[in-house]
């Protein structure tokens, strides 16, 4: 799996989502036994997939005498694709093109450049080497979605790119529903929406719940729902829902309606728990304390640096009922 981003331990958290026990081997690549193509296809800090042919340290010669010696059987024209993670490597991309290229015409194979039918992959990941064939490339197309072009937009939106990992960490796939008790314009339901789930939204603000609906139509052709409401007490049925992610307001001084920030947040804790699962809570500060007291068990936490002032604490959390 290659990874994208500078986190890789988030990035392989969030695979888990297409593939079974994903690993980290190397910077930028993690390695998994299982895989739900279909799956892969939505992640967000996977690039692509590829099935592995082999791997040796990071240099052209090592890496061709590994191709020379495996054992070949796809169909069809090919091409050599080489990257090398994030600079690190210091291997020349274009001469492992040309080497691995010219070891597949020596086993028969014709090049096609333009519009091939095999890919092989030839990523240098630090001391590294890994080839194999690409068999999935991840959906990038979250440029068309940023919030400051959808219908409804305010300051503060979270990009696409992070709101679909989110999801899916939270748990959205076809047939799931995703409840985001603080939904906001609704960036997180737009992405669990095109995955396939059911997204449904809370808000407090008429305004935001009105907005968020207007982006949902505007980009997920399935269900989706969006009440006015409090996060503190959602107006659904205990395990009504399959995964919930929200995004808490930031401010320790916060005052949100009715509630402090630290009631606010504690209160859509329990709710949640009590309707979902497994949830992802983003704040800027760690809620740890609050969300087991609330019941959850913090599977997992990262920190995700947005800029200078704002760190985006992730809490994965789950369920043990």
């Amino acid at each position: 799996m290659e990874l994208a981003g500078e986190d890789d331990a988030f990035a392989a958290y969030e695979a888990r989502a297409a593939a079974g026990e994903p690993e980290l081997a190397a910077p930028g690549v993690a390695v998994a036994r299982t895989l739900d193509r279909a799956r892969a296809r939505t992640l967000a800090y996977t690039r692509r997939v590829d099935e592995l042919v082999g791997h040796t340290d990071a240099s052209v010669e090592s890496a061709r005498a590994l191709l020379e010696a495996a054992s070949l059987s796809r169909e069809g024209t090919v091409a050599v694709r080489a990257r090398d993670v994030r600079g690190e490597s210091g291997v020349s991309t274009g001469d492992a093109e040309r080497e691995l290229g010219g070891v597949l015409v020596d086993r028969g194979y014709a090049v096609d450049l333009d519009d091939p039918d095999n890919v092989l992959r030839v990523v240098f990941a630090g001391e590294r080497c890994f080839v194999g064939w690409q068999v999935v490339e991840s959906v990038r197309d979250y440029g068309e979605r940023k919030p400051t072009d959808r219908p409804f937009f305010q300051p503060g939106s979270m990009a696409p790119l992070d709101a679909r990992a989110f999801a899916n960490i939270a748990g959205a796939q076809p047939g799931a529903m995703i409840l985001d008790p603080m939904c906001g314009t609704g960036g997180t339901l737009i992405e669990a929406g095109l995955v396939g789930a059911t997204p449904v939204g809370v808000d407090a603000q008429a305004k935001m719940a009105a907005g968020a609906r207007t982006n949902l139509d505007a980009y997920v052709d399935g269900d989706a729902h969006v009440v006015r409401g409090d996060a503190t007490s959602v107006p659904f049925c205990e395990d009504a829902v399959d995964g919930v992610v929200f995004d808490a307001p930031y401010g320790r001084q916060s005052k949100i309606a009715r509630h402090s920030l630290r009631d606010l947040v504690s209160g859509a804790l329990e709710e949640t728990r009590r309707v979902a699962p497994r949830g992802v809570l983003v704040a800027d500060r760690s809620w740890r304390e609050e969300a087991e007291a609330a019941g959850w068990t913090v599977d997992e936490t990262f920190e995700r640096r947005v800029h200078r002032s704002l760190v985006r604490h992730v809490h994965v959390l789950r369920s043990d009922d």
